[in-house]
């Protein structure tokens, strides 16, 4: 068959992924010279840990074998199964962390609870003040920025695989789709994975798919200076991933509030080294439109301050900020919006924060529905 993919994102390119896979012909079309949405302005982060209970956790797991496998096979990628180290400062955190690491899925996630020495010993460059770490084992990293051009690279050695930038598809007939430019492109399936675009002629097929959008502050650092051997994130991560929820978590947030500038922007801190030595640092979370065109100092203040506590020292020089957007389904049942907008195409779009995590296995779960 000829597989056409709309979209050029970490979703998109999974999906042209899987279709080269099992031995179809690809072309993947994108507005952009380049993807420049949400697929690079993230963490990076096989996010295992905090997914939830059920189809989410299953479909991490697959992902995170899916990602390793591809790893290996594309070491431009940058995968790394570094693990990661949820730090915990006060004694209603650290009962949330022993909470679910007693808890039945604990080996599943890879769950162990460390005390300080342990932590230390895992992840030197932590010499903060800390009572405690969660570690979870199954998650892991790759490199955003590079990430997609890595994946088309190894796409196009098969012979099977054409990307085509710079082109708005405008158009979908029963033999394909038209674009921008007025050049047809015939598939016998459409995938559109726009991610957070869902106007224009995805409006026009689908109306207004249930998605909402999400707005995100991020900031990288200069380099560190000594390797952060484990992704790292905060106690108020507790409070943003549904892994977590239970009677402990609670009670954290009935008597801890969060500070006013984390509460105010829905904060957590999640810390990843690239492979340059530089830290990506987040996050906030903004649900409300329309967006404010430009970042807040507020949050990076709030990030440094933390991750500095952590890490014992002031945090390197913020280089680079910006902001991001995703699109997140609004049915808490789903991870993604899979919809048949017509006889021969498909909307996929909505994984949220799960995007980068679970992209693998959103494609795999795709290309069996479409009996590829």
């Amino acid at each position: 068959m000829r597989i056409l993919i709309v979209g050029g994102g970490v979703l998109g390119t999974l999906h042209a992924w899987q279709a080269v896979e099992r031995g179809h012909d690809v072309v993947q079309l994108e507005s952009e010279p380049e993807a420049r949405g949400a697929s690079v302005r993230n963490f990076g982060l096989v996010w295992v840990g905090g997914r939830a209970t059920g189809a989410e956790l299953d479909t991490a797991l697959r992902a995170r074998v899916l990602w390793e496998r591809i790893g290996e096979r594309v070491p431009g990628l940058g995968f790394r199964a570094n693990g990661s180290l949820t730090v915990v400062r006060t004694e209603a955190e650290l009962a949330v962390a022993a909470e679910v690491a007693a808890g039945a899925e604990a080996a599943d996630r890879g769950y162990k609870l460390l005390d300080v020495a342990e932590t230390k010993k895992l992840n030197p460059a932590l010499r903060g003040d800390f009572r405690s770490a969660l570690w979870c084992e199954r998650d892991a990293a790759v490199e955003p920025r590079v990430a997609q051009p890595a994946l088309r690279a190894e796409l196009a050695r098969s012979g099977r695989y054409t990307w085509k930038p710079g082109r708005e598809v405008r158009h979908l007939s029963a033999t394909g789709v038209v674009d921008d430019r007025g050049e047809r492109h015939d598939g016998d399936v459409v995938v559109f994975c726009t991610g957070a675009w869902t106007g224009g002629l995805v409006r026009e097929l689908a109306g207004e798919p249930p998605v909402r959008k999400v707005r995100l502050q991020m900031a990288q650092t200069e380099p560190l200076g000594e390797e952060l051997t484990t992704s790292v994130a905060d106690g108020d991560s507790f409070r943003y991933y549904p892994a977590y929820r239970g009677p402990a978590l609670e009670t954290l947030e009935a008597g801890q509030p969060q500070s006013k500038v984390a509460q105010e922007h829905r904060m957590q801190l999640l810390l990843v080294q690239r492979l340059d030595g530089s830290l990506t640092i987040g996050d906030t979370h903004e649900y409300d439109q329309p967006f404010a065109f430009d970042v807040t100092e507020d949050p990076y203040e709030h990030l440094a301050e933390v991750a500095g506590a952590l890490l014992g020292r002031p945090l390197p020089r913020i280089r680079r900020r910006w902001a991001g957007v995703y699109a997140q389904t609004t049915d808490t049942g789903r991870i993604v919006h899979r919809e048949r907008v017509a006889d021969n195409a498909l909307l996929v779009t909505g994984p949220g924060g799960r995007g980068m995590t679970c992209s693998p296995a959103i494609a795999e779960d795709t290309a069996e529905e479409l009996n590829l």
